[in-house]
């Protein structure tokens, strides 16, 4: 189960913490022996504070009366029936694009993440969504309860704001210090490994920021552990007002649920104060930071408009689940699912079609998908995570049941390093300043002429489990710009590629790394793993059949 990809730990329950050895893991087992026969009692139940007293909103009507909204309409009338786009490959862009929307918002800022996180750049962008509340903007934020809401009741504290409200997303029963009770609910419960994965920023129904990024400091710039390769999309005029759409589907859904019913205590004006007065903290002390671009500009509007001449109207689609997808999947409901309108513009691919998917787990589904396209001999290209940069090795070892079929099949793959040392389609250094790098974008782009951008990684979870979002675009500009960042990514310094070796006396074939360390072509005979003890647990896991659940 892969309910918190981007800070779970090496666990096959995500967040379940490792007992030790001895009396201590012996106790831990009756704790979760007694937490499942507890909970198997309400393993049916409505999620917890379901019948809690919680309205139905909308996004605003008119956005061209804001100022953000008239300016956009403004350039739209210029380009009728299209819609404004700007792509955000690099960290520092999408925190900035996010910190501009919440600077230019007059009357709504909608948020919708997996996971907020409260370190540096989460709190950077916590206190812009709080100066917009202080302006009178209304704030709207659900986030998914795979980190437990109560927590981290800092961010929670800002639902004491008369102008911000938080729900949470298909929650658990278990909070507090008992962590190995609540994941251990996912034994009992199926609707719990049903996880929300969408990310989504909307301000005044006008401008929007979707992708692959949570808000979190491994997306937005160096991280100590982990510096992940992202990738959004800057969206501006009617495209954003269907995103809107979509954030309403989900904030009026019978899954999200008001934050003040899960806890015991509920926010105060106190606690709020105290969050306040460390996000203003965080800004003093990291507002000059060299890595981290400059927030809260004089004219925020401008910045989102102009961008130095990046933005490219096109025609778009927004690609969403049903946020009942477990039920729309099980034929207990009708709704929209994202992979049949992707396959559609997948089965339309004549030529190419490149694939960015840090977590890759086909499944029979999607090697369907793939041997189809390989019929009609479209070339069909995959940037993936190796196992020395992944940050799940669990889900690598989902994927090497399907490695050396894509080989076989004449799929090209390349296994993103964990220390790249070639540049980016920009001339960046794709070397982290510290920590490991390692690939977390979502991206498709169609025999470069349209691309979607989103949060769905190629895999069954994405498939099946979660919800997910994201925009198909009608642009060969911006699919071009794509496929030149995948083809700088896919370069021997910057990747570990598989092949399959010519076969042997006995018709064998090996699989084989190919790469280049201080620019001289090197071959690998065995996984490049970045450590034993990764190598060992990803082997293990891979004799368990857990394809279904990564």
């Amino acid at each position: 189960m892969r309910a918190a990809r981007t800070s779970a730990p090496e666990a096959l329950i995500p967040g379940a913490p490792r007992a030790p050895c001895g009396q201590g893991s012996i106790h831990a087992r009756w704790i979760v022996t007694a937490a499942v026969a507890l909970l198997a009692a309400c393993a049916t139940l409505p999620p917890p504070g379901a019948n809690y007293p919680k309205e139905a909103s909308h996004a605003i009507e008119k956005p061209e009366s804001t100022p953000l909204g008239g300016e956009i309409a403004k350039a739209a009338r210029t380009h009728p029936g299209l819609s404004a786009f700007r792509l955000l490959p690099i960290g520092a862009e999408g925190l900035k694009a996010r910190a501009d929307l919440a600077e230019a918002a007059q009357r709504s800022l909608d948020l919708q993440y997996f996971i907020i996180q409260n370190d540096v750049t989460g709190k950077l962008l916590m206190d812009a969504v709080l100066r917009a509340a202080d302006r009178g903007v209304r704030v709207r934020m659900l986030i998914d309860d795979t980190d437990d809401v109560g927590k981290n009741k800092q961010i929670v504290a800002l639902a004491a704001h008369p102008k911000i409200e938080i729900r949470i997303f298909n929650p658990f029963y278990t909070r507090g210090p008992f962590n190995l009770l609540r994941w251990s609910e996912y034994l009992v419960d199926q609707r719990l490994n049903y996880r929300m994965h969408n990310k989504v920023f909307v301000a005044d129904n006008a401008a929007a920021v979707l992708g692959g990024r949570n808000i979190g400091d491994e997306y937005f710039g160096p991280n100590p552990r982990i510096e992940f390769v992202d990738f959004d999309v800057l969206t501006l005029g009617p495209i954003s007002q269907r995103i809107s759409r979509t954030f309403d589907n989900y904030w009026n859904s019978d899954l999200a649920i008001p934050a003040q019913a899960l806890l015991d205590t509920k926010p105060s004006e106190a606690a709020l104060q105290t969050y306040r007065a460390d996000l203003e903290q965080n800004r003093r002390e990291h507002a000059s930071d060299a890595h981290r671009p400059k927030l809260g500009v004089a004219d925020p509007i401008h910045a989102l408009l102009d961008g130095d001449g990046a933005l490219v109207w096109a025609k778009a689609d927004v690609l969403y689940d049903n946020p009942d997808k477990i039920k729309v999947e099980a034929g207990e409901k009708r709704g929209p699912l994202l992979r049949n309108r992707l396959v559609q513009a997948i089965d339309a691919v004549n030529q190419e079609i490149l694939i960015v998917s840090p977590y890759l787990v086909p499944g029979d589904e999607g090697m369907r998908i793939v041997e189809g396209l390989r019929r009609k001999s479209v070339t069909v290209r995959i940037i993936t995570n190796s196992l020395a940069s992944t940050d799940i090795p669990a889900v690598h070892s989902g994927y090497v049941h399907y490695r050396t079929r894509l080989l076989e099949d004449g799929v090209e793959l390349y296994e993103v390093r964990p220390s790249p040392e070639a540049t980016d389609d920009r001339g960046h250094n794709l070397k982290p300043s510290e920590g490991q790098f390692a690939l977390h974008a979502k991206v498709f782009v169609f025999d470069r002429k349209q691309l979607f951008v989103g949060s769905m990684n190629f895999d069954y979870r994405s498939l099946k489990l979660n919800t997910e979002i994201g925009v198909l675009i009608d642009s060969p500009e911006l699919a071009l710009q794509a496929a030149k960042r995948f083809d700088s990514i896919a370069q021997p310094a910057n990747c570990y590629i598989p092949h399959l070796s010519p076969p042997d006396a006995l018709g064998h074939r090996q699989l084989v790394w190919r790469t280049e360390e201080n620019g001289r072509a090197v071959e690998l005979a065995t996984e490049p793993a970045g450590n034993l003890s990764r190598g060992l647990q990803a082997n293990l896991l891979s004799l368990l059949p857990l394809d279904d659940l990564l």
